[in-house]
Formats: structure tokens, C-alpha cells, sequence
């Protein structure tokens, strides 16, 4: 664990070193000091010697400096690389998550990749930081002092021999059930972070449903079991202190008692004794940070344990990038689906989505894709550009496999609008340019216009430059649906996909963007994916899907006269104009 994560400090190695060693001299300063003090005493104030007092003082003085310089130097040096860990390991989480599948990302959920890029690599972050100082100047403490102290005075040391390894079987004994329970705080930490997303995200729809209390009461019930969990390992690791505490109250009085007792006997000096207390102090002071040091190690594993399962996923679309465009054919937009099955991984179910679809979509025609709700045209459209891979059979694209395809070459020669139509904060510029980062003015303008958003995006004060918030929330949805598809159309791509994309604007201006396919967009393959037959009648080939499977093909007209699911689904809709 500690190697695979070990790599991501980087160029931060030299700040790495650094802060442990300064840690050392700090140490070493300090351990020096109650032996000087003892000098004083014994020497010094016994034999009335200023000149001496004020010699070893000024001796005490300089490491007191030199020891402060190392450790706020040591305390800059460990912020920086841990920082810079943190930072790393973030950006390395991150460009991992975007080579996911829509399937990897369904089984970790974006409520827990957010918390393992956030709360768990905080963690982590700590304790590296922490381990360079704390964790390493605990044990090198310990060390200096049990042997300073046994050069004192080697029999009363044996008092630690008694005192530490109870002060150890207490921590090993907490640990053991702190592990288990860091794991458990972080699920819950996920559980939270998911609830408030989904909150935030259809917030409108919480209102409008009047839905706050129900929410508020989920959100009460995760939180609750996070701060239950929390208090759970709180309590355990209270407990630490009051075990610390005894052991070195009844070291301090072990070491007093006898310690006092060869005192008097004149076998054992003041200042010795003195020293060998302030060793003794030192000594239970790094077993207690060793203990808080282990505890905040046995979180960061836990958090460790998640970020590497995160790292170790390997995508389920694997990309072959290997294969260079020059040796794919033209894009022309041919789509072919033969003997194509799918179910999601994820479902726990093994019942197919689609079941050995079998259909070509020619380039420069438009098929639709009809349909009731849940037969699967949102599954069907995300096998084209890879967002799943078949569970059997194969989707083509001008003739290759698409997973024979490097995924950027495959991806640029399909657009696509999602189910889902979404906006990133930035102005309206910037959103469209997705679409095409080198676009022209020109070429902005008119796709705007072929997707009848030019109007609306004109009334703005700003145009082009108007601000769009987190989502889109500041426009309409029929206004946000034309923004993402003027986006598509920008990249005149072989192959552009709706999906459902058009619900939320009139039939009037559905009709005209559908004839600016045809005049700007000749050659492309387009896919509609829609609710209304209106959206569909002039397509030059639409498909039927019923239960996972093509239930019929064929004109508007053709269906009309031979396809049962077809005429109930135009009934149906004639019905409720009719009314």
C-alpha cells in the first residue's frame, strides 16, 4: 500500500527528506537539554560557578535556536510535500475517473468517487504530513530518551519495562477495533455525500413535489449514522488517554520514590534525577503520540484501501489507442448493429436490456428509434460511441468494431445529446466550443442559428458571452435542449445522436431543426431517439423497439400498415390530440 501510493509524492521527494531530518536535529536539541540542566545543577549552582552557569546557559540558548529553526523549517518542508502528495494523488484519481465506463462509475457511485477524491485523500494527506514530522519524531524521541535516560541511571530505567508494554497492549487492543470501525465512518461519509448530491442536483424537483420534509428526514438518517459511527470511534479513542495518563503518573511516582531513595543515599544526584524525570516524561510523551500517530495511520489505510481500489480499476472500456486513425476508413457515418445483446453488469439481474438487435442506419439518413418507456433506446444509442460495450454480437461503425476504434477517434465522429442535457458554468461561447475548441465566429453563428437557439441567445444583453451557471439553471429547459444541440451540430459530426432531445421545445421549432439537418448536415447519419410519432414521420427509417428487441422497421407509412406496437403508439397519441 504504502509503495503504490509512495509514487505519487513526486517532485516533492527532496521536501520529503528534508523534513525528517530536520525533525532529528530538533530532537536532538532537545534531548541534549535536561543533561545540560542537570550540569547546571550539579556543577554550576553546587559550587557557585557563574561563569560556568552562564557558558553551559548560553550553550543551552544556541540548540534552544538552532532546534526552533529546524522545527518550523522541518513543520514548511512536510506542509509543502504533503500538499503537493495530496495534489497528486487527486489529479491522478481524477484522470483515472475520466477514462471510466458509464458501468465503472455506476458501481462505485458519484457520491463515493467524490468522497475518496476529497475526504479520503484529505486523510491521507494529513498523515503524510504528520508522518514526517510526528510520526517520525515519536519513535527517534523514544529512542534518545530510553537511552539517555538509561545512561542515568540504568536500574531505575527497568521502571519502562514495566510501564510501556501496558501502555502498548492498550493501544494494539484499541486499534484492532478502531480499524474496523474507520472503514464503516468512511461508507457512511459516502451514504452522506451521495444524499446531498442527489439533493442539490434536483433540487427543483424536491420543490415542486413539495418533497423538502422527506428529503430533510434522509438526509437526518445519514447523518445520524455518520455522527453514530463517529462517536463510536471517539470513544475508543478517548480511552487512550486515561491509560496514558495512569502509566505516566505511576512512572513519574515509581521513578520519584526510588529515584529519591538513592538521592538520599547519595548514590543518585539532584540534577541526574531531575534530568532522568524530564526523559521519563519525554519518553511516555512519544509513546503517546506513537499511539495518536497509529490511530491517525489506521484511518489513512482505510481511506488508502478505497483510493487504491480506485487506482487498480481497470477501465471496463479499454481503449485501442494503439491503432492510429490512419488505418480506420473515412468517416462516412454507416452504423451497424448484427446480433447485438446488452444487460448492465450492475443490474444484479441476468436479463438481457436488448436481445440480438440486427439493423443497418446508412450514412446521410435519418432512422428514428420509437418506442414505450423502458424497452431500452437510451441502451441501444450509448453502445455506439462506447459509453457500455455488447455483452454479445457487435455495433460497427463504417464497417471496424467500435471497440476497435481508439475511443478520442471513435468519439470524434459521433455528436451526441443526452436524455440528460447538460450545461457547464461558463458563457455560452465556451459551452458551444465543446463542440469544436477551433471554431469560427462563422461557424458558431450558424450552428446556433441550424438549432434555432441564434434568437434567444441574441436577446441576452451579453450573446454570446452571457454567463451560463452551474447546469444551465439560469436558462429554460427548451432553451438548454437547442444550446446542446447547436454544441452537436457545431462538431458536424458522421454520426449525431438525439436522445429525446427536443421534448421541451414546440413542434414548430422541432420541424426546423430537423430541416437544418438536411441542408447543413447532408452527409451526417442522424439518430432521433423521441417520444412523439410527429417528431418521426419523415424519417427515412424508423425502428420499433419492444422489450429489448426490434418489433419493426420501416417508413412511417410502412409501419402504419403492418406494425402492431406502432399503430398503438400513434393511436394512442391521436387520442390524446383528438381530446
Amino acid at each position: 500500500m504504502v509503495k503504490k501510493l509512495s509514487v505519487y509524492m513526486g517532485q516533492y521527494r527532496r521536501w520529503a527528506v528534508l523534513a525528517p531530518v530536520l525533525v532529528i536535529v530538533e530532537v536532538i536539541c532537545e534531548i541534549i537539554m535536561p543533561r545540560l540542566m542537570a550540569a547546571i545543577v550539579d556543577v554550576g549552582i553546587a559550587n557557585s560557578d557563574m561563569a560556568y552557569i552562564l557558558r553551559v546557559g548560553g550553550v543551552m540558548l544556541a540548540l534552544a535556536a538552532v532546534g526552533m529553526f529546524c522545527g518550523v523549517t522541518s513543520a514548511k518542508a512536510a506542509s509543502i510535500a504533503g500538499q503537493g502528495f495530496g495534489a497528486n494523488l487527486r489529479d491522478s484519481m481524477f484522470r483515472k475517473i475520466q477514462d471510466f465506463s458509464f458501468a465503472d462509475i455506476d458501481r462505485f457511485s458519484s457520491g463515493s468517487l467524490i468522497t475518496r477524491m476529497t475526504n479520503d485523500v484529505n486523510a491521507i494527506q494529513l498523515t503524510v504530513t504528520m508522518g514526517m514530522r510526528i510520526i517520525t519524531r515519536a519513535p527517534v524521541m523514544l529512542i534518545a530518551a530510553l537511552a539517555m535516560a538509561a545512561s542515568i541511571n540504568g536500574r531505575l530505567a527497568l521502571v519502562m519495562l514495566v510501564v510501556i508494554p501496558v501502555m502498548v497492549l492498550a493501544i494494539g487492543l484499541i486499534m484492532k477495533v478502531c480499524n474496523y470501525l474507520f472503514e464503516v465512518m468512511q461508507r457512511k461519509i459516502d451514504n452522506l455525500n451521495s444524499a446531498v448530491q442527489e439533493n442539490l442536483v434536483a433540487v427543483r424537483v424536491v420543490k415542486a413535489f413539495v418533497r423538502a420534509g422527506y428529503e430533510k428526514t434522509k438526509f437526518k438518517k445519514a447523518n445520524d449514522e455518520l455522527t453514530d459511527a463517529g462517536i463510536q470511534v471517539a470513544m475508543r479513542i478517548v480511552m487512550i488517554m486515561p491509560v496514558m495518563m495512569l502509566c505516566l503518573n505511576l512512572a513519574t511516582l515509581a521513578v520519584l520514590y526510588l529515584g529519591g531513595i538513592q538521592v538520599m543515599d547519595g548514590a543518585m544526584r539532584y540534577g541526574d534525577l531531575s534530568s532522568f524525570l524530564n526523559y521519563i516524561f519525554q519518553i511516555l510523551m512519544s509513546v503517546m503520540m506513537v499511539a495518536m500517530s497509529l490511530l491517525q495511520l489506521s484511518r489513512a489505510a482505510a481511506c488508502a484501501r478505497r483510493i487504491i481500489e480506485v487506482l487498480d480499476t481497470q477501465p471496463d472500456i479499454q481503449d485501442r489507442a494503439e491503432r492510429g486513425a490512419a488505418a480506420l476508413p473515412p468517416a462516412r457515418g454507416e452504423v451497424e448493429f448484427r446480433d447485438v445483446s446488452f444487460k448492465y453488469r450492475s443490474s444484479g439481474s441476468g436479463d438481457d436490456v436488448l436481445s440480438h438487435l440486427s439493423f443497418t442506419m446508412k450514412p446521410g439518413q435519418v432512422t428514428a428509434i420509437v418506442g414505450g418507456t423502458g424497452v431500452g433506446k437510451s441502451s441501444l444509442v450509448n453502445l455506439i460511441p462506447r459509453f457500455y460495450d455488447v455483452t454479445g454480437g457487435s455495433v460497427r461503425v463504417d464497417g471496424v468494431d467500435v471497440r476497435d476504434y481508439p475511443l478520442e477517434e471513435l468519439r470524434s465522429r459521433i455528436g451526441m445529446v443526452l436524455q440528460n442535457n447538460v450545461l457547464f458554468s461558463g458563457t455560452i461561447r465556451e459551452n458551444l466550443l465543446w463542440g469544436k475548441a477551433d471554431a469560427t465566429e462563422e461557424e458558431l453563428v450558424q450552428a446556433a442559428r441550424d438549432a434555432q437557439a441564434y434568437d434567444f441567445i441574441m436577446s441576452f444583453p451579453d450573446g454570446f458571452d452571457t454567463r451560463i451557471d452551474q447546469g444551465g439553471v439560469n436558462v429554460s429547459g427548451g432553451q438548454k435542449q437547442r444550446l446542446c444541440i447547436a454544441r452537436a451540430m457545431l462538431k458536424k459530426p458522421a454520426v449525431l445522436i438525439l436522445d429525446d432531445s427536443t421534448s421541451a421545445v414546440d413542434s414548430a421549432t422541432e420541424a426546423a431543426i430537423r430541416e437544418s439537418f438536411a441542408k447543413n448536415l447532408a452527409g451526417t447519419t442522424v439518430i432521433i431517439i423521441a417520444q412523439r410519432i410527429s417528431s418521426v414521420q419523415s424519417a427515412d427509417q424508423i425502428l420499433v423497439l419492444d422489450d429489448g428487441t426490434v418489433a419493426g422497421s420501416g417508413t412511417h407509412a410502412e409501419l402504419l400498415q403492418s406494425n402492431a406496437v406502432y399503430q398503438e403508439i400513434y393511436q394512442s397519441q391521436q387520442e390524446g390530440v383528438s381530446e
